[in-house]
């Protein structure tokens, strides 16, 4: 996945979600942000630069679900201590949280299954 960012946020970014993932920091320029499994294997979240700030919904958001035995309110808190903030999207009563990460960009926890 990738994720635009205003160049003072790729830091903030990189912080949160590498915290919030347990990944590690693959690739550093002035124009992008890497970030991968620290097995090397999976997907990467890769923070390109952008000219401006977020002023519209993502397009595509990242689902994230808790590690087996793990509650969805204790993840939840985990994430907003890391700088994550409650979102409402007009979802209503459903299963999973909305949240944004430090940027803006949205975010959603699920129960865990």
């Amino acid at each position: 996945m990738t994720a635009t960012t205003a160049p003072a946020a790729r830091t903030s970014l990189r912080r949160f979600w590498g915290e919030a993932m347990d990944w590690t920091l693959h690739e550093v320029t002035d124009d992008q942000a890497v970030l991968r499994s620290a097995k090397g294997v999976g997907p990467y979240l890769e923070f390109l630069r952008t000219p401006g700030v977020k002023t519209v919904p993502d397009r595509v958001h990242i689902d994230l679900l808790p590690y087996p035995g793990d509650g969805q309110e204790a993840e939840v808190a985990r994430l907003r201590a890391l700088g994550a903030t409650d979102l409402d999207l007009g979802q209503g009563d459903v299963p999973w949280r909305c949240l944004a990460d430090p940027e803006g960009h949205e975010f959603c926890v699920l129960a865990p299954r």
